[in-house]
């Protein structure tokens, strides 16, 4: 177990009263001001990469911000751990589970490890993804309210590995949601919460040009022809390979260029066999630019989303997809999978442009190239959604609403 330190740039409430106007972060101190004394705490499987980490990283300090007692901590785990908690993912996405039937009792052999190091004592505990659900095994009285938080989609699970973690979850106070569509039927209360980004973070604020002409340079991408980008790790279920042959059907047309740009995150092993792939597919074509990123390069990440032409997010299985929330912010067309939570975000036609196949996407991005104006209108229409909807307050206001509610409760 290891207990989060936070980024040493955070941003305070006061920096997003500009956007947000000062009446709703006054709502934020007041919803809190009732939860005098309580203390909470996230756990999760990494502190780095990935949409969670991202969003405990700013969500924490926010809530510390706000006068109550908040801690963030890390399981821990190795390599054997994280190859079947990967291997839950994928099947909990639809997938099929084939490790042997002994990864269940290795999973539950490290649980046990950070149930020994981990102090699960909050009054509001609100664990993470699949990786530490069975931690509720550390409840020993009614004091705290446990919280699961799925952030991945549910709603065609592997039998085997469910009936495995059902029996955990059906143990908690109540389960969040990404999407209603991700809700299983369990015998405890179920919440809609959408994840969110921070506006100010430096994935996320307004760039000066200099920067975005520097990180251009640097990459060797032309800021002349058109760019077409996907963020997102170097995961089987982003579909790489997928987005890589889209853009080779587009390039017969228009002389466009492809970032592919990413990494991994600590608890997923597949990262290095993936981006081998994708490589190899991309072949010698200068034009088709793979960028692995280490998770310190959010500025890096933000100047590639502001430069390009048009964001993609190819996903075969989708949480929620953070990086449409990004390209949507920053006022792009944005091309995506009709998977999971991206239609939420992604408003066929008003907010951007959604796709069922490898053809379709090409079709759609063909589409937009040959209509700026149509591009620019779905990239402000995006931006306009995600303000209304998907901004870190958001979720701070919901977790402390679903905190009042269990005190109520009481």
């Amino acid at each position: 177990m290891t207990q989060v330190q936070m980024e040493p740039r955070v941003n305070k409430l006061d920096d997003y009263s500009g956007l947000l106007g000062s009446g709703e972060i006054a709502e934020l101190r007041a919803l809190a001001t009732r939860l005098e004394g309580r203390s909470i705490q996230m756990v999760n499987s990494t502190s780095v990469g990935g949409g969670v980490a991202e969003m405990l990283n700013r969500i924490v300090p926010l809530i510390g911000e706000l006068g109550l007692p908040i801690r963030w901590d890390v399981i821990t785990g190795g390599d054997d751990f994280f190859a079947i908690t990967k291997a839950f993912h994928n099947a909990l996405h639809g997938g099929r589970y084939d490790l042997p039937d002994e990864g269940f009792k290795t999973f539950l052999a490290y649980t046990e490890q950070n149930r020994a190091r981990l102090h699960m004592d909050a009054d509001y505990i609100v664990i993470h993804d699949p990786q530490p659900a069975a931690l509720i095994d550390s409840r020993t009285n009614d004091k705290g309210r446990w919280v699961w938080r799925c952030h991945i989609d549910l709603s065609q699970p592997d039998a085997k590995v469910w009936n495995f973690l059902e029996p955990f979850v059906n143990r908690y106070d109540a389960a969040i949601f990404s999407s209603p569509s991700f809700a299983r039927r369990l015998p405890i209360s179920q919440y809609l919460f959408y994840p969110s980004i921070d506006p100010l973070s430096d994935k996320n604020r307004e760039l000066e040009p200099e920067v975005i002409a520097e990180v251009l340079s640097r990459f060797q991408i032309d800021p002349q022809r058109p760019i077409l980008t996907q963020i997102s790790r170097f995961d089987r279920l982003k579909d790489p390979l997928g987005v890589v042959r889209a853009y080779q059907s587009v390039k017969r047309y228009f002389d466009c260029q492809l970032v592919l740009a990413g990494g991994g995150a600590a608890d997923d092993p597949e990262g290095e066999a993936v981006l081998a792939e994708v490589r190899e597919v991309a072949g010698k074509d200068s034009d088709i630019h793979i960028l692995d990123l280490p998770p310190w390069c959010a500025v890096e990440v933000n100047a590639l989303q502001r430069a390009s032409t048009i964001i993609i997010q190819k996903s075969l299985r989708e949480g929620f997809g953070l990086t449409v929330t990004e390209g949507l912010w920053k006022k792009k067309p944005v091309v995506a999978a009709a998977v999971g939570g991206i239609p939420v975000q992604v408003i066929h036609k008003h907010t951007g442009l959604l796709a069922h196949s490898i053809e379709g996407t090409a079709y759609q991005i063909r589409f937009l190239l040959s209509n700026p104006g149509i591009a620019q209108r779905l990239g402000e229409q995006g931006h306009e959604h995600v303000r209304e909807h998907f901004l870190i307050t958001s979720n701070v206001r919901r977790y402390l609403t679903l905190f009042l509610h269990f005190q109520k409760g009481n």
